[in-house]
């Protein structure tokens, strides 16, 4: 899954994105309300981790701009504010769920699972030539047989199945593996792809280097 989380707090910031990273989801991060807006009107996430008390415009206004678009992405509010005017302020703008700091980061995880689940279809499955992806399940099958994948590999599957017959440059390649590498080199992209590339292609799909623009995937080889 990809996550954004906007958080100023650089400590806890790196605490968020070191927990979710872990739990294999693939991370952006922003300590900026406006420039989260941006990213926000193009990007697409699975779930936003949003503090209140940001330093140019505060998270309610990100997540009205961001209800305004009708986007649906589900939204966990953190504040320090523990008023119930606050809360309450939150969910009518639209947030899914409200922790407010400090938090366990026990429960944080308890709350970021339920939101994804939440909006994760309970059966939601792809079947590719002889590949089989399990998105509820984070389950691959080649010819019925179960395949491993590291977290990067998936959050790669995920790019590429959501993408079919568009080139993938190495950049977006790189954002979407923010989170799990502070730095990846066009080298570092070239393994995990051919990594991928060796646990899948036997199911007679293929992911296609294309010289000078990145990668293709192509759903079946011939």
């Amino acid at each position: 899954m990809r996550i954004l989380v906007v958080e100023d707090d650089r400590l806890l910031a790196d605490g968020l994105v070191n927990v979710l990273a872990r739990a294999g989801h693939a991370i952006d991060h922003t300590a900026s309300g406006k420039y989260a807006d941006t990213l926000l009107t193009h990007e697409v996430y699975d779930l936003i981790v949003l503090d209140v008390g940001l330093p140019d415009i505060d998270g309610f206004e990100v997540l009205r701009r961001l209800r305004a678009r009708h986007s649906t992405v589900s939204v966990l509010v953190l504040t320090a504010r523990d008023a119930v005017e606050d809360r309450v302020h939150g969910l009518d703008l639209g947030a899914d769920d409200y922790l407010t700091k400090p938090f366990s980061v026990t429960e944080f995880e308890a709350r970021v699972r339920a939101l994804l689940r939440r909006n994760a279809p309970p059966d939601a499955q792809v079947t590719v030539a002889g590949l089989a992806v399990d998105y509820a399940a984070k389950r691959v099958r080649v010819h019925d047989k179960p395949v491993d994948l590291t977290p990067r590999e998936w959050a790669l599957l995920e790019l590429f199945l959501a993408r079919p017959g568009r080139v993938l440059s190495k950049d977006q390649i790189a954002e979407r593996l923010l989170g799990f590498d502070d730095q990846l080199s066009a080298n570092a992209i070239e393994v995990h792809v051919s990594r991928l590339r060796g646990k899948i292609e036997p199911a007679g799909v293929r992911i296609r280097t294309v010289r000078g623009f990145g990668y293709l995937w192509e759903g079946a080889s011939g």
